[in-house]
């Protein structure tokens, strides 16, 4: 991609969402200019791709200018003139975040209606009538969960930075244990003094702990023993007496045994994911998954068995070898289980994982595109409602990422965590704590990404959860 800009400097604004337009494949030159005038600014855009050309312009009031409204215009003008070179018409329009909600949600709580909201993204950014929907469904949503707040709350996420083998499409941070699980102890260790160490620093700073999540890498990795180890220590240090929800993201049905989920049952947790990505063997192969779709369904079965009622599976639409009969066939497969909440995924190629380096067999666009569709359209049928949405770069057909729930079940953490509602607490590898500040804005404070260096740099960690205490002290004695 070829990007000159003139009269301006807002290169991320515009490059985003030329990265979300066109294919990866693609090689548009694009012209993305500004000028100020006496009475208007105007954004103007020139693409060209294939030996075509087009251009396109907006403009705003100069008195009105904005950051926002600045870079508004600058991304109408790259769209309006992308989309005459494209032979579909982009799904999220101009909008190139990884939370679209964001919009829509703001919109619904500021009073407006879920009408005016979809009129909203039609008139100002362009999106289709199916995505309009999802955004404003999915705010609906996140305008109940708002509902269960109060100030003080705060949630905790526990990172198990660890997997039996790694997936060929992902770039999570996490290390591949196999045979190999000598490093598992030491984290662990290590991770217990964290939970440990903040319990008295939460119980001290007055906020409510009101979900739970531990996720990865692949948490159930933990051998039974490891596992009832982490949930004691995390329920005999921490209040979790007001807590909404407390989910433990199993993953891999292979990591997991009636035991097992008996054990995380009976230490509290009342939410479990089991996530086939797809009920195909021969693309379960090619991903890199050693289960077979049978061992999704006696997992499932055992989760229920335990106890479980709120179970989240997870299915990829665009992973390699799969087709659209299969993809229909997974998501047919996963619902007849019947879960609470169901998670469509695209598949995003990212750097970091074997599947950018070494990509093939990929359904195209509108393959994607059709299954996408279908776990739409069936999902609805079955009484689904989508409850958060996000997008990622380098995701197939610009999609997104959606769950679904059935009859309110909706995972509160996914909510509170995608639309930065409230303050995230992070404990392990790989987490990252955001601080919510007055004025909509975040603090982050990220631990050490690999299990090495957490053990490495734990006496870091723990100075940093001094500093991250420090800070919600002060915005609690401010509030």
């Amino acid at each position: 991609m070829n990007l000159k800009l003139i009269g301006h400097d807002d290169r991320y604004a515009v490059e985003q969402l030329l990265l979300s337009l066109f294919p990866e494949d693609a090689e548009p030159e694009a012209v993305s200019a500004l000028h100020r005038g006496a009475t208007w600014l105007t954004a103007t855009a020139r693409i060209t791709l294939g030996g075509r050309t087009a251009k396109a312009s907006r403009r705003l009031r100069s008195g009105e200018e904005t950051v926002r409204l600045r870079r508004r215009i600058l991304q109408q003008s790259l769209y309006l003139a992308a989309r005459q070179l494209l032979d579909r018409e982009p799904a999220w329009g101009a909008l190139a975040g990884v939370r679209p909600t964001k919009l829509t949600t703001k919109h619904l709580l500021e009073g407006g209606t879920p009408e005016s909201a979809e009129k909203m993204l039609k008139d100002v950014y362009y999106v289709t009538d199916e995505r309009r929907k999802l955004s404003v469904d999915c705010s609906v949503s996140t305008v109940n969960a708002v509902s269960k707040m109060s100030p003080s709350d705060i949630s905790l996420y526990v990172g198990i930075p660890f997997c039996p083998t790694r997936c060929t499409y992902c770039s999570f941070v996490s290390r591949t244990v196999g045979k190999k699980t000598e490093l598992v102890e030491p984290y662990l260790q290590k991770l217990l003094r964290e939970i440990e160490f903040i319990g008295p620093l939460l119980k001290a700073s007055g906020r409510t702990l009101r979900t739970v999540y531990i996720g990865g890498g692949t948490p159930t990795t933990l051998s039974d023993e490891q596992m009832a180890r982490l949930l004691d220590a995390l329920g005999r240090n921490l209040d979790l007496s007001r807590c909404l929800e407390f989910t433990v993201e199993g993953g891999r049905p292979d990591t997991l045994t009636e035991e097992k989920l008996q054990t995380i049952f009976d230490h509290g947790a009342d939410r479990m994911s089991i996530n086939p990505q797809t009920m195909v063997d021969s693309v379960l192969r090619a991903c890199g998954r050693p289960h077979k779709a049978v061992d999704v369904r006696r997992a499932y079965g055992q989760a229920v068995k335990a106890g479980f009622r709120d179970i989240n599976m997870d299915l990829i639409a665009g992973l390699p070898t799969d087709t659209l009969e299969g993809f229909r066939t997974s998501l047919d497969a996963v619902a007849e289980l019947a879960p609470a909440n169901i998670t469509v995924h695209t598949l995003a190629l990212k750097k970091g994982a074997d599947l950018f380096e070494h990509r093939a067999h990929l359904p195209d666009t509108q393959t994607v595109a059709q299954m996408v569709a279908y776990a739409e359209g069936r999902l609805r049928a079955l009484g689904y409602k989508p409850y958060y949405l996000y997008r990622q770069k380098y995701m197939s057909g610009s999609f997104e990422n959606v769950g679904w729930s059935r009859d309110g079940r909706d995972c509160l953490y996914n909510i509170y965590m995608m639309e930065e509602l409230h303050s995230i607490l992070s404990l392990g590898g790989g987490g990252m704590t955001k601080i919510n500040l007055p004025g909509g804005r975040l603090t982050r404070f990220h631990n050490p990404k690999f299990p090495e260096q957490y053990i490495e740099q734990f006496d870091t960690v723990l100075e940093q959860k001094r500093e991250v205490f420090r800070l919600l002290e002060q915005l609690g004695a401010d509030h």
